[in-house]
């Protein structure tokens, strides 16, 4: 047979390794896909893989805590900016403030409602707001 015939030996093993290739690119593709999150409707923010957090509360390590729990000790001020906190991958400990990750729950999590500054902003007198 004549080399560049493409029945050829070498023509058909050079396209069986290049078929191979492309299948491996395929499946890897495939699976960094399937491994990927994208939150939306179909996607709830709950189905996200969930990741376990430690901080430092009262010198004294505490966890493991979920994303929502973690929201709560925000909320409640017992973890800010200056708190320590570790999860799977980091190296070391860091502050939060140095963690993208759970600096972006301190940016969302809403400040303490006043409800004594709010009754003195809207002229009411006592402790019930009037709404």
């Amino acid at each position: 047979m004549h080399p560049d015939n493409f029945y050829s030996t070498d023509r058909l093993v050079a396209f069986g390794l290049e078929l191979a290739t492309a299948q491996q690119m395929v499946s890897s593709m495939s699976r960094s896909l399937r491994n990927r999150y994208i939150p939306g409707p179909e996607n709830h923010i709950d189905a996200a893989r969930a990741i376990s957090y430690y901080v430092i509360l009262g010198e004294k390590q505490a966890g493991p805590f979920t994303e929502r729990e973690l929201t709560h000790l925000i909320a409640d001020g017992q973890v800010a900016k200056d708190t320590y906190v570790w999860h799977y991958g980091m190296v070391k400990w860091e502050v939060v403030e140095n963690v993208p990750a759970v600096l972006s729950l301190v940016a969302l999590t809403p400040p303490p409602f006043n409800h004594e500054e709010s009754n003195r902003r809207c002229g009411v007198v006592g402790s019930r707001h009037p709404h």
